[in-house]
């Protein structure tokens, strides 16, 4: 017998409408009153917090557990909920993105912009734009202002290096621009023509298959198997439009350019260095 999951959308947004108004609500207290609610609001949610977490950290202990959890997560209700008291969270490179992207305005304002280019071993390489990028006294405070919130926002990261737009100054390490050492464990991919933008390519190396991803004029290397179950991903749907790769065995949806899986978020795909090198795409799976 075929049973019919309900549609609760409608119940979810009914559910954080009746929150925000009651927010908005306490807001508008006298002092006194508001204290004593927001006290109220933060002594709950942390009483919610501490079981939740027991909770997620007994499913995650067993392989069927983990199994429902994964499920759960599945709705948005509980992964609202999960997301709202920190228990999931993104990869660090969707959390840099999104640190750079609260910082923007900011940079912007004093006519500048940086542009994440990498993560790679603890440190967070980035392209700095307009009066960023330069040896003024304002262009040291703007890159100091982007490398503490980096760094605090996101503590996997040890360290901050500049990529320029300049030919000359290498501030990337030495051995990032000269050409991929095999015995370093770097492997020749494709030409970069071999993956137009919206395509993506597998390779097969010694260390497991490897699946290149061109969206929007930006190549990731990813290990080939979908973070549920170990699934090939070459053969998923990639949607150019909203940046995002379907696996086809259970419909496990993953961000294109930070892997973060939009279906379940303890999910990561795992991301591999890239370079190109005259024209040739090189990866180092690890």
């Amino acid at each position: 017998m075929t049973q019919t999951v309900p549609d609760d959308t409608g119940l979810l947004e009914q559910a954080a409408a009746r929150v925000d108004a009651a927010v908005a609500a306490a807001n508008k207290l006298e002092p006194t009153a508001q204290t004593v609610a927001t006290e109220l609001k933060h002594a709950i949610e942390a009483f919610h917090k501490l079981a939740l977490n027991t909770i997620v950290r007994r499913l995650k202990q067993d392989p069927h557990g983990k199994a429902i959890l994964f499920e759960l997560v599945e709705d948005p209700a509980v992964y609202a909920l999960l997301l709202m008291h920190g228990i999931v969270r993104a990869d660090p490179v969707t959390r840099a993105r999104r640190v750079l992207d609260n910082a923007r305005p900011y940079m912007q304002s004093h006519g500048g912009d940086a542009e994440l280019v990498d993560v790679r071993d603890g440190v967070a390489y980035v392209r700095l734009h307009g009066s960023c990028n330069g040896c003024s006294l304002s262009a040291f405070t703007l890159r100091k202002h982007v490398e503490e919130a980096l760094l605090r926002e996101v503590p996997e990261m040890t360290r901050l290096e500049v990529v320029t737009d300049q030919a000359t100054p290498a501030i990337l390490r030495a051995e990032a621009q000269e050409m991929p050492a095999v015995e370093k464990g770097w492997v020749r991919g494709p030409a970069v023509t071999e993956v137009p933008p919206g395509q993506m390519v597998s390779i097969t190396t010694e260390r497991g298959s490897v699946l290149i991803v061109n969206f929007a004029n930006r190549l990731s290397a990813y290990r080939n198997a979908c973070a549920h179950q170990g699934r090939p991903l070459n053969d998923g749907i990639l949607d150019p439009i909203t940046g995002t790769l379907t696996c086809r065995w259970h419909g496990f949806c993953f961000d294109l350019q930070s892997g973060e899986c939009l279906t379940a978020p303890q999910a990561q795909l795992e991301p591999f260095p890239l370079r190109v090198v005259d024209g040739i795409i090189w990866v180092r799976p690890q």
